[in-house]
């Protein structure tokens, strides 16, 4: 069984972890501020440049020791998010089909009727290089990555012709089409 949360954590310089009086973890760094809600459970001891997550006897045995887990790799991720940010890129493949951006919304014309508007979260930073291309930044990983699966889902690729919104580094398997024959 692996035993994630017993391994501490380390903090580089330029960040800064506090654990509130609410029950809460907060991570501020260059990129940002981002901050987690505990469990009951779960205990987080800051000292000087380590952060070491414990979990309490109280609640569900299985559940508490998934959950010690989960809370470390969090952690870790915020302060991976605050230092270095996360990034997602979308590109878009059909005739015609492009991405815009209009004040704090991204608006996707992949071949309906109407183009679909797409609001962008606070906290997360959306730019189109060209027409065919999405770059989703942020200190959230959750958020970048929910944004970019919410533009992908307007228009998942499709195996026959690869038209839709896909990620950069996405690899489409491709169908063939009917075959005709006697």
């Amino acid at each position: 069984m692996s035993r994630v949360g017993k391994l501490p954590i380390t903090v580089p310089n330029g960040v800064t972890v506090t654990r509130t009086a609410d029950r809460k973890v907060s991570v501020k760094g260059s990129k940002g501020t981002l901050e987690l809600a505990l469990r009951a459970e779960i205990e987080v001891a800051v000292d000087g440049g380590v952060v070491r997550v414990t979990r309490t006897g109280s609640g569900d045995e299985r559940e508490s020791k998934a959950m010690w887990g989960t809370t470390r790799a969090l952690i870790s991720k915020m302060i991976d998010g605050v230092t270095k940010g996360y990034e997602r890129r979308l590109e878009i493949v059909g005739v015609g089909w492009n991405a815009q951006l209009a004040g704090n919304k991204v608006v996707v014309a992949a071949g309906f009727c109407k183009p679909v508007e797409v609001a962008i979260p606070k906290g997360v930073n959306l730019q189109t290089p060209s027409a065919t291309s999405i770059v989703i930044s942020g200190p959230d990983a959750q958020a970048v990555g929910q944004l970019a699966a919410k533009i992908r889902k307007i228009r998942p690729p499709e195996p026959y012709k690869g038209k839709g919104v896909r990620y950069a580094d996405e690899v489409v398997r491709r169908k063939a089409g009917k075959s005709f024959g006697s």
